[in-house]
């Protein structure tokens, strides 16, 4: 298994020099000068090169580019010219907010999705089967920014449901101490219940958003394997030899309908985390997603390229548990790698 995880990170250096070449070429590529925009409408020509000349931008692109991989070597993924923060420091800071939000959603959809798609397949053509039809169409049709201003309107401005999407917290309360930077489990551990009700207040329409998202692929994959696994002969066999209809279903069936459940679950994953981007700007969410379009405003090329960058080393490392995952649930997996 080591060895596996081994030649899974080494396979991934080429993609990361790629993605770090590709982000590069592409942020310079963009409209916009960063000079003139942090120069103002008054600044000058002459304030305006002065600042290209401070930031760099004056030298060729070449000349830029390997300066910036030097600066990677040494872990200076640059200076926000935003906030006048290190990027590595932004991310790091506010990389927990978007991974929280991510994951309440995931194990949402995973809570809804995985029962409706098995009832789906054990009832094929009942109520239960038109409704994950229903909810499958309505999750892949309404873009993320609708859904959540939608949520937005109903649960916070019509019915008062929910509190006003203003960030994580409620204005008057402090974040809990910094362990994991997960509010909800931070605030558990300070004991500090007020603040973990307000965490999972404010958190419950975004991550719902995200849940809808993804809960109709999830669903109909999972409708979709349980079909091809019901009507298999192994299925028909341990039936006959007398065997629970729950042991039948979830031992035999769902386990053997899992890979493909999971290969799913690593995309939808991969989807949240660039459907957070929208997510965070209509709920004020302070995470990556929101701190990377600032920037990309701004044509700040450093906190974009470090957003690429993260993005890219977060998949890495979901395909690699992912991979991890398969010789868990198959061990013929983990022989075969």
């Amino acid at each position: 298994m080591l060895a596996t995880i081994l030649k899974r990170l080494l396979g991934a250096v080429p993609n990361l020099i790629g993605v770090v070449i590709v982000t590069f070429l592409l942020t310079r590529a963009l409209p916009g000068d960063p000079a003139a925009f942090f120069a103002g409408p008054a600044g000058t020509a002459e304030a305006v090169e002065q600042i290209r000349v401070k930031l760099g931008l004056d030298k060729p692109l070449f000349e830029q580019f390997f300066l910036y991989v030097r600066d990677l070597a040494h872990g200076d993924w640059g200076n926000s010219l935003a906030t006048g923060q290190p990027v590595l420091t932004e991310l790091t800071t506010r990389l927990p907010a978007s991974l929280e939000l991510t994951l309440v959603g995931l194990v949402v959809a995973v809570v809804v999705a995985i029962p409706l798609g098995i009832l789906a397949a054990t009832r094929p053509g009942s109520w239960i089967d038109h409704l994950c039809r229903a909810v499958a169409t309505a999750g892949v049709s309404l873009p993320t920014f609708f859904t959540g201003l939608l949520l937005a309107y109903v649960f916070y401005f019509l019915l008062g449901w929910a509190p006003s999407p203003l960030g994580r917290l409620d204005p008057y309360l402090t974040s809990p101490p910094h362990v994991t930077g997960f509010y909800l489990i931070d605030s558990l551990l300070a004991r500090d219940l007020e603040v973990f009700v307000s965490a999972a207040k404010q958190l419950l329409l975004p991550a719902l958003t995200l849940a809808l998202f993804v809960l109709a692929p999830l669903a109909r994959m999972t409708r979709a394997a349980m079909l091809g696994v019901l009507s298999a002969d192994y299925i028909r066999t341990a039936r006959a030899a007398g065997l629970s209809g729950s042991t039948v279903l979830f031992t035999y069936a769902f386990r053997n309908a899992l890979l493909p459940v999971m290969t799913t679950l690593g995309m939808v994953f991969s989807f949240l985390l660039g459907s957070n981007v929208l997510v965070e700007k209509v709920f004020a969410w302070p995470g990556i997603g929101s701190f990377a379009i600032e920037a990309l405003v701004a044509s700040d090329y450093a906190p974009v390229q470090g957003f690429v960058l993260t993005m890219a080393l977060l998949y890495v490392f979901l395909n690699l548990a992912i991979d991890i995952a398969y010789g868990i649930v198959d061990p013929r997996m983990r022989l075969h790698a």
